[in-house]
């Protein structure tokens, strides 16, 4: 496979043994996406809690955070709401609450996070869901195809909305990919937004500008607006491990949710 691009003008995938940690209180942080990469309405951070810590970001009054649980186990706060958390959950924590996350005494864990400014003029719900899992799949898409850069592939993937306008998310969303042996995320591009996601559970691969690129779990693929991507099961044992991301483009695009028959209106 081609190696992952240099020029970040037109995206990048970074490798998750290749993130730089540093300390913040007793946690480690890497930021994966950000403005290092050009990035302005999005940041990804990894963040890893030692067993029993806790790591908190604070949250302006026009921030939002979404974090997804990657491994390990603890308690979770999105304001005034805790909830027991476990790998493959995620919590929303909207503008004006803060995000914690404790690991529990007998382990560590590691969690991806994104963040975002509120840009002006986004409205803002007033009863927002702040848990959900990966495998919530009470809202889907199905059948994409693309948007025209490139073949309609014989079989599409599944992907799950879990944080998105339906949910009372203004900007921030989270979707969930899930690709058996053969299928594909079709390639497409968002043309304001910027994507950034993450390869969470089996190995595949993450298109990029026109490259395939191999991909295992806790691998980041960042696309900046108007950049194709995408993802794919290139396996043929119908019997391999399903593959399996998690992500979204920031600010959402509405696109998706048509292609769903779903209103991208804020609820």
């Amino acid at each position: 496979m081609h190696p992952a691009a240099t020029d970040t003008t037109r995206g990048t995938v970074i490798r998750a043994d290749r993130l730089a940690f540093h300390p913040e209180g007793p946690c480690q942080v890497a930021c994966a996406v950000g403005p290092h990469l050009g990035a302005r309405t999005i940041r990804l951070d990894v963040v890893r809690i030692p067993a029993g810590a806790t790591w908190k970001r604070p949250s302006g009054t026009a921030e939002e955070n979404v974090a997804v649980v990657f491994q390990g186990t603890g308690q979770a706060t999105s304001g005034r709401h805790r909830r027991p958390i476990a790998a493959a959950d995620a919590v929303y924590a909207p503008t004006g609450d803060d995000c914690e996350l404790t690991a529990d005494r007998d382990a560590p864990l590691t969690a991806y996070v994104w963040t975002s400014r509120l840009l002006p003029g986004r409205p803002r719900a007033t009863a927002p869901r702040r848990f959900t899992s990966l495998w919530d799949t009470t809202a889907q898409l199905t059948g994409f195809t693309g948007t025209g850069q490139a073949a309609p592939p014989a079989r599409t993937a599944t992907m799950n909305f879990l944080f998105w306008p339906g949910t009372g998310s203004p900007q921030l969303c989270l979707h969930c990919g899930v690709m058996q042996p053969g299928e594909y995320f079709s390639v497409h591009v968002h043309p304001h937004s910027e994507e950034a996601f993450i390869a969470f559970e089996g190995s595949g691969q993450l298109h990029l500008d026109g490259r395939w690129i191999d991909a295992e779990a806790g691998d980041v693929l960042y696309a900046p607006p108007g950049v194709p991507h995408g993802t794919r099961h290139p396996a043929q044992d119908a019997a391999a491990p399903r593959f399996v991301t998690c992500g979204g483009p920031t600010p959402f695009d509405p696109m998706l949710y048509e292609r769903a028959g779903l209103s991208s209106e804020v609820i």
